[in-house]
């Protein structure tokens, strides 16, 4: 399979790439200083900046690809910046794939977002929040068969292999407090799902647990 991973320099793609064995990656990076640390990882680079393109550039760029996986963000602090990058990119990226003939589609999104997501204005997270939850809105509304990763928050712990997910997927639940997932793990869950059609639809919301991530994918993908 043809993967194109756009933000393919950020913490978790850069854990990813080397669990993709057997699939061909192009991680797309705005900085070609970090070609090689791409190419070590076990991916292709593709440097091009998906925030300044439209979206005919994108329909090029992901001319060919099977699936598309979103793990870029604007990284907070600029609000302006950030639906640049994850609301308006993200949808752009999402049409183009359309227009690409690229079938999937795997988001990186967070536990909780949704429209409703309660985040009070005068939050630093609000922006983001609000971002998010557009973009996903659009990508449940695309063609794309889609896949929604939605982890809490995140860590730089060594990787359990074991999750909790929780809700039904509808971005309903509250995030428990103190309690986190590794990224390591959050690599797991994506590298699981490029490979399950059966995860089609399904937001999954998730934190490190007890759970082997293949078995808990399997409870995903039978819900009703």
């Amino acid at each position: 399979m043809r993967i194109a991973i756009i933000g393919g320099h950020g913490k978790i793609a850069m854990l990813l790439h080397p669990l993709l064995g057997g699939h061909e990656v192009g991680a797309v990076i705005r900085n070609p200083d970090q070609a090689p640390d791409i190419t070590a990882a076990g991916a292709n680079p593709v440097v091009a900046d998906v925030a300044s393109m439209d979206t005919d550039a994108l329909t090029d760029l992901l001319q060919g690809y099977d699936l598309v996986l979103w793990s870029a963000g604007a990284g907070g602090g600029d609000p302006e910046r950030t639906l640049a990058v994850d609301r308006d990119a993200a949808v752009r990226t999402m049409d183009a794939a359309q227009r690409a003939g690229v079938d999937r589609y795997l988001m990186v999104s967070y536990l909780g977002a949704r429209e409703d997501h309660g985040v009070p204005e005068d939050n630093a997270f609000f922006t983001y929040a609000e971002a998010k939850a557009s973009a996903d809105a659009h990508l449940r509304a695309s063609g794309l068969d889609w896949t929604i990763i939605a982890p809490g928050a995140l860590s730089l712990d060594e990787p359990t292999g074991r999750i909790e997910v929780l809700g039904d997927g509808t971005g309903q639940v509250q995030a428990p407090e103190g309690r986190q997932v590794t990224r390591a793990d959050v690599a797991a869950v994506l590298a699981a799902a490029v490979d399950r059609t059966d995860l089609t639809g399904r937001m999954i919301e998730f934190l490190n647990g007890d759970v082997p991530v293949d078995e808990a994918l399997d409870a995903v993908a039978a819900r009703d």
